[in-house]
């Protein structure tokens, strides 16, 4: 265990949580919403710090992260919890093992200097806190992020976006991008279905990250009946393309059946070409359609002369056209994102 950050004491031997949205109130013995920080009589401790219990290599398009030094490689971590109890989670082996009657905090102890020896090892220019929430991992997460900065890599955190604006500030110099999950636009959907309550943190957290420099793309998880109306999409791209800027990548991707929702059906590519859609007519100008290979809505395209200039398929890129400058060959105009220009893939 270690101690955590953000925390108050209070005179009945409570703690008060300040990491992350949910502000949970932690009472001697118990543990926050995310299973893994701890009132040890009243000093709140981490019981995940260097404790992974997912370490992959994955190509940073996977994130998914399509203007982040395209064909990277990514060294992917995770320890077990989160802060939300999505019911359609596709993780929720790592994210939901920390709570309940059946609780287990597992993982192999890992410390900052092995990820980094693990990162050279690999080829990974990357290092992606991922899988299930690193805001819950924090204190391991920062020490490992200023390490991997200061030998010359690069941080990303893939989010629930639930993380409070003092952490975030302070993480901020070693953390070069996020991929923010947004996952609805309604209070209600993330009382009921994240055990959140409300999705207010998560805009406030996306318009600091951009405040702070970080580089952001945005990825909705479309399921039926939950957030796919056309109302509800046009709100989140609008929100995007006005509150986040029109260079904001927004990946709309494809629900399968999981976890608590195994009777909701696969959405229809329909509805994923339809969101891509009202990204575009909210003035987007990078939307992207997930969890569909082989589909147009993969690619990257020249928002001012259509010029087709990264082609993938899934994760992999097929074809990188854009210059060397960063711009689109035909025309000039620059390609939003970091590294864009870049020769990002290594040999296996």
């Amino acid at each position: 265990m270690r101690e955590a950050r953000f925390s108050t004491r209070n005179a009945d031997g409570s703690v008060r949580c300040g990491l992350c949205g949910q502000y949970c109130t932690i009472q001697p013995g118990r543990t926050g919403v995310c299973g893994v920080r701890e009132n040890v009589d009243g000093t709140l401790m981490s019981l995940v710090y260097g404790l992974l219990a997912a370490v992959h290599v994955d190509p940073v398009e996977k994130k998914p992260f399509f203007h982040l030094y395209p064909g990277a490689r990514a060294l992917s971590l995770a320890t077990v919890g989160c802060n939300f109890r999505c019911t359609f989670c596709q993780n929720w082996d790592l994210s939901q093992a920390s709570k309940g009657r059946d609780r287990r905090i597992t993982g192999e102890e890992a410390s900052p200097e092995w990820v980094a020896r693990q990162a050279k090892a690999s080829g990974s220019r990357v290092v992606a806190y991922t899988y299930s929430e690193p805001t819950i991992f924090y204190e391991w997460a920062y020490d490992v992020a200023r390490l991997i900065a200061s030998r010359g890599m690069v941080n990303v955190f893939v989010t629930n976006g639930y993380i409070a604006p003092e952490p975030l500030r302070e993480i901020a110099p070693y953390l070069h991008g996020a991929n923010v999950d947004l996952k609805a636009f309604r209070d209600a959907t993330y009382r009921k279905v994240m055990g959140a309550p409300g999705f207010a943190p998560v805009l406030d957290a996306l318009k600091l990250m951009k405040e702070l420099g970080i580089w952001v793309e945005v990825t909705t998880l479309v399921v039926p009946t939950q957030n796919d109306s056309d109302e509800e999409l046009r709100d989140i791209a609008r929100f995007i393309a006005h509150d986040l800027g029109p260079d904001t990548p927004w990946h709309v991707s494809r629900f399968h059946p999981d976890y608590k929702e195994m009777a909701l059906p696969t959405t229809p590519a329909r509805t994923l070409h339809r969101a891509y859609e009202i990204g575009r007519e909210e003035g987007i100008r990078y939307v992207y359609a997930g969890n569909m290979p082989g589909d147009e809505g993969e690619h990257t395209c020249c928002h001012v002369c259509g010029r087709l200039l990264i082609e993938r398929f899934g994760f992999q890129i097929v074809r990188n056209e854009v210059t060397r400058e960063g711009t689109c060959p035909g025309c000039g105009t620059p390609v939003a994102g970091l590294g864009m220009g870049e020769s990002n893939m290594l040999p296996a």
